[in-house]
């Protein structure tokens, strides 16, 4: 069966088209794509999201609609994150988009982002390994620990590469106390992670933080799946790149690494220092970059749900 799966994130709008088998629930990408609306620029909790935001989301989900039609998809799943959780219009929107779009959207909680999340990254991962998925998002960062059939721990953050890039730099490059406090405020935010005994075999990175550092770290010019899906991220190849981001303007940002930044050259520097900082305080050596997420998560979730008889990953 064709399935198509929209995640609707802080920073992102992303389409996955997949052919799937229920039975052994593997997944085969058609169609992968990638809108960057930014709907929770200078979103505060309790706040609308803005009207030019909201019209841009319409027209990104209109074209979406037409991919999936295009493919003939049986199923669309429609999950939207941080932006949607903290707007105060954010229920309004979801219906809204039902009654002009015809396309149902759930708004999931934090822990239940994490969930799906963990369950897209370790879709092929050994059942048996004890595995840590870290999740940057624009408005929030999730953390999951466990094995493929049980998660032990599962968190979500309120830090992510739109809101503290918004919420810290001021200044094109960042000045360092901009810096210093930034990364002072992650850590206070993500210090519990340090009394979790969080001891993984493999860790995964997804979103579009890690996937763009790993297009950095090898160079390349344009997005690749097929090289960023596995690649390794050590730390001290993090730090190298830090060091360059931070002396750098977001157009020299964008200018030195072409279209592998485009959307995210002023919030790529955030989006590094919060993954760095996470493998200083697990004394991560390196992770491993997965391109899969939540779109991925919501079918392996619905298969799971309704062939398999069983329960998801709790």
């Amino acid at each position: 069966m064709i399935i198509a799966s929209i995640d609707i994130g802080s920073n992102t709008v992303l389409l996955l088209i997949a052919e799937v088998n229920p039975e052994n629930l593997q997944i085969k990408s058609l169609l992968n794509l990638q809108r960057i609306p930014r709907i929770g620029a200078g979103l505060e909790p309790g706040k609308p999201i803005k009207k030019e935001k909201i019209e841009n989301l319409f027209s990104i989900l209109s074209e979406y609609i037409q991919m999936i039609n295009q493919y003939n998809c049986e199923l669309t799943l429609s999950t939207a994150t941080n932006a949607f959780r903290i707007a105060s219009n954010g229920n309004l929107i979801v219906q809204e988009i039902q009654s002009k779009l015809n396309l149902n959207i759930r708004i999931v909680l934090g822990k239940e982002e994490a969930r799906l999340s963990y369950l897209g990254a370790t879709s092929n991962a050994d059942s048996k390994s004890n595995i840590l998925v870290i999740d940057i998002g624009g408005g929030s960062t999730e953390l999951i620990f466990g094995s493929k059939n049980k998660i032990n721990f599962i968190q979500s953050y309120p830090v992510g590469v739109v809101s503290g890039t918004e919420k810290f730099y001021k200044n094109n490059p960042p000045i360092k106390i901009e810096v210093d406090n930034f990364i002072k405020d992650t850590k206070h935010l993500l210090n519990e992670i340090t009394l979790k005994h969080i001891f993984p075999e493999k860790v995964i990175a997804i979103a579009g933080t890690p996937t763009t550092l790993a297009c950095i770290n090898q160079n390349l010019h344009e997005y690749n799946e097929d090289k960023i899906e596995g690649a390794v991220l050590k730390k001290y190849e993090l730090k190298k790149i830090i060091d360059t981001l931070r002396r750098l303007t977001t157009q020299e940002v964008k200018q030195k690494y072409k279209s592998i930044v485009s959307g995210r050259e002023d919030v790529i520097l955030a989006g590094s220092q919060i993954l760095f900082t996470i493998m200083e305080l697990l004394n991560l050596s390196e992770v491993t970059v997965s391109t899969k997420g939540i779109r991925y998560g919501a079918i392996v979730d619905y298969l799971l749900k309704n062939f398999k008889g069983v329960n998801s990953v709790k």
